[in-house]
């Protein structure tokens, strides 16, 4: 097993007034040539965004784009027809940008601040047709058990959102005390763990809010909560 802890603190970061974004990849003006990517994982932006401000109409092409927002509401617009679609905490967007698309994101309250989480893969395939799917996903459904969000397309035997890519994207609440042992589709595929917030033990590292694990050729690994703790976890392929 191959660990390398990514301290919150050691992100790349930008502070635009209306947005702040703390990047774990080189993003924008922020470059690490260590931190271009994991296996298909190419971003992890955990943006922070003012009350009624937000990201512009601009373009995506062939990449696999998934937001969760953790507090606040957003809305989405894009030239699929979709039209200020508002999204919630406890939801899940995807937007597969396949041979191209338009789109725009907003905090949806002009009072309240806006975070999320947005992540891109590279997907497996390239110039498809755009699509864009969303959907809402109990809280008590990840306690102390795995919640799956979102998965390959071509997985067609559970709920999860789909993309163009044999990843998978999954969270959990773990309880103080509480273990939950993960295991890997194979060894050529790798873990991002990132912690949204408490503190866990994974094989003697101890993460706290917003530190991440890479972890790469495991059959499986375990946690242990040290405190109440939320863990998103994005498998990819290496």
């Amino acid at each position: 097993m191959i660990l390398k802890v990514h301290k919150a603190s050691d992100r790349g970061n930008a502070d635009f007034g209306w947005l702040k974004a703390n990047f774990s990849f080189s993003f924008g003006n922020y470059f690490n040539a260590e931190r271009i990517n994991f296996g298909a994982l190419r971003v992890l932006n955990d943006d922070y965004i003012k009350g009624g401000m937000g990201f512009g109409t601009h373009p995506h092409n062939n990449m696999e784009i998934v937001t969760i927002p953790l507090k606040g509401s957003l809305k989405h617009k894009d030239s699929m027809s979709n039209k200020w679609i508002p999204l919630e905490v406890g939801e899940v967007q995807v937007m597969s940008a396949g041979s191209g698309i338009q789109h725009s994101e907003m905090n949806n309250n002009a009072e309240e601040e806006l975070n999320l989480f947005q992540i891109w893969i590279l997907p497996n395939q390239e110039n498809l047709e755009p699509r864009y799917d969303q959907k809402a996903f109990s809280v008590s459904n990840r306690a102390n058990k795995l919640q799956k969000l979102v998965s390959w397309i071509k997985d067609s035997d559970d709920d999860s959102l789909k993309i163009h890519q044999d990843a998978r994207i999954s969270r959990i609440d773990l309880s103080k005390k509480n273990n939950y042992n993960y295991v890997l589709k194979n060894k050529n595929y790798g873990v991002y763990l990132m912690l949204i917030e408490g503190e866990i033990l994974v094989n003697n590292v101890v993460l706290n809010k917003r530190d991440a694990l890479e972890i790469e050729q495991a059959k499986q690994f375990e946690i242990e909560a040290i405190k109440h703790s939320e863990i998103l976890f994005i498998e990819v392929p290496m």
